[in-house]
């Protein structure tokens, strides 16, 4: 059988005739479908260029922020990574309004431009004489300013497909930025061959190194996607049967298109959809976070051996991530969203309950250079230095084990290495499914009205997430160690299981809450 896309590469698609009218209506012609579908491919490249903006110079901020700026500390460091996430909190509601009220070429050409130009002051931060770790706050900051693009991406992804397309566009979207933050690691490696010192452009002062050269190229992918979206994008909306409307968000909607708006958006549903969105992100930013500092206290690996293998294993959790996206594409049609998305969170649940310690065998304790008995003051800061492998020390040299400073290591139970994979593999096949459920359902909660300020909302509650749960997880791992973590992790993801039951029925398309369209009961 063929796809609806293919059938719509041979004609025109056609409605339903029903009786009363007078001949059959043509939904969507062949030109429009094409033009449409060359949109959202262009966004579909400008989210991936989004999540590489922010992963191609990860690995390597820590070791240049120390290059330029002697005093910029662990503390500091949490703030630079921190900013990006700020900076995306604030821009998403922004640049969502400004789509719901004109042409969405502009805010995002606007929102490119920033990170383009934030990318080149990223390649400056040297130059100046003193206070060069602000510069890069700054510049990290309107980097992630400029990512709040994304509410504008995905409010034009779900305006501009019907309710049978919207499930594979946005897992196609979130596949987009999974392979984003895939290779971006991957181009920061490969800059690695140039090597500290680089080549250098006196005329304008340009450094060309392992560090710049990155963001150089983020910015020269900027120019490009503007030339792009300025080139191939155009305004498209259907509603949720698929047949084309006006772009009301800057165009006089008709009356029918005015008809097929009434209603009123289920703000509980709402609500809950961002909550939901929330804890997932929270989850998924705790867990990367202390992947790092969980493993070289657990199996005294040291932070070359954690670099190393944490690499490989967060590249594997996004090619499972990409296959998950791909996977629930076809699984929502025969479920659901809303059993997808409750599948993916138990599934989750069952990842941080695996990882919770038992049995009777300690880790290795951390002896070497004891100076005193207390529990550190660990900051998000401190434990994002252990994704890097430290400057101009010895490695061979550094204590390895859990440290004697954090007390839990002398009678919490070492987590077993077949414990830790099977929460990583459990992990990452629920949190790709909940992802992309949180977003198709939000989308089709929201119905055919403008979308820009919601998704807005709903970037920003992701972005503070993912600067919230860093915070918590570095402070409850150090003080409490990983048994009261994880537990306390897997009751949040109980209440948020709860809480997704007790809205269930609430989380439905706009157009079958009002009578549009039918869906099969799930």
């Amino acid at each position: 059988m063929a796809s609806p896309g293919v059938e719509a590469e041979r004609e025109p698609l056609l409605g339903d005739h029903t009786p009363g009218s007078r001949e059959w209506d043509i939904i969507e012609t062949q030109e429009h479908y094409k033009s449409r579908w060359r949109s959202i491919r262009i966004l579909y490249l400008t989210m991936f260029l989004s999540s590489v903006g922010f992963s191609i110079v990860i690995m390597s901020i820590w070791p240049y922020l120390q290059k330029i700026d002697q005093t910029a500390d662990a503390r500091f460091l949490g703030w630079v990574i921190a900013s990006f996430s700020l900076g995306q909190m604030v821009a998403s509601p922004i640049f969502g309004l400004w789509s719901n009220y004109r042409p969405r070429k502009e805010p995002l050409v606007i929102s490119i431009l920033i990170s383009v130009a934030a990318n080149c002051l990223y390649a400056y931060v040297h130059v100046p004489a003193s206070h060069n770790k602000y510069y890069m706050l700054i510049a990290r900051g309107l980097v992630g300013f400029g990512a709040g693009n994304v509410a504008v991406v995905r409010s034009y992804v779900a305006g501009a497909t019907s309710l049978q397309e919207r499930t594979s566009s946005m897992a196609n979207t979130s596949t987009c930025q999974a392979l984003g933050f895939i290779l971006g690691p991957v181009f920061q490696t490969c800059f690695a061959l140039i090597g500290e010192k680089g080549v250098t452009w006196d005329t304008i002062k340009l450094q060309i190194n392992m560090y710049t050269a990155p963001v150089l190229l983020g910015a020269f992918l900027g120019i490009l996607n503007i030339i792009l979206i300025l080139a191939v994008l155009r305004e498209h909306r259907v509603d949720d049967s698929g047949r084309p409307c006006n772009s009301i968000n800057f165009e006089t909607a008709n009356a029918d298109e005015v008809q097929i708006s009434q209603g009123n958006i289920d703000q509980v549903a709402v609500v809950a959809t961002n909550v939901l969105f929330f804890v997932v992100l929270f989850i998924f930013a705790l867990f990367e976070t202390i992947l790092t500092p969980l493993t070289m206290d657990m199996y005294a690996w040291t932070q070359e051996q954690a670099v190393l293998y944490n690499g490989i294993i967060l590249a594997g959790l996004g090619v499972e991530a990409v296959v998950v996206f791909m996977g629930v594409k076809f699984l929502s049609k025969m479920l659901g969203e809303r059993a997808v998305l409750l599948g993916g969170l138990l599934v989750v649940w069952a990842g941080f309950f695996i990882l919770l310690p038992w049995g009777n065998q300690l880790p290795k304790i951390q002896w070497k250079d004891l100076h005193n008995n207390s529990i550190p003051n660990t900051t998000f800061g401190e434990i994002i230095t252990g994704l890097w492998k430290l400057p101009r020390e010895d490695q061979s040299e550094l204590p390895t084990g859990c440290p004697i400073e954090q007390t839990w290591c002398l009678y919490t139970p070492v987590i077993h290495m077949a414990q830790f994979f099977t929460s990583v593999v459990f992990i990452g096949i629920g949190y790709p499914a909940c992802n992309v459920m949180s977003y198709t359902l939000y989308s089709k909660i929201l119905g055919p009205k403008p979308q820009g300020v919601y998704m807005g909302w709903l970037t920003a509650s992701g972005s503070g997430a993912r600067i919230l749960g860093p915070v918590f997880i570095s402070h409850v791992y150090s003080y409490l160690g990983p048994r009261w973590a994880f537990g306390l992790v897997c009751g949040i993801v109980l209440l948020t299981i709860s809480l997704l039951g007790v809205v269930y029925k609430r989380l439905i398309a706009f157009s079958v809450r009002y009578g549009g369209i039918q869906e099969l009961p799930r």
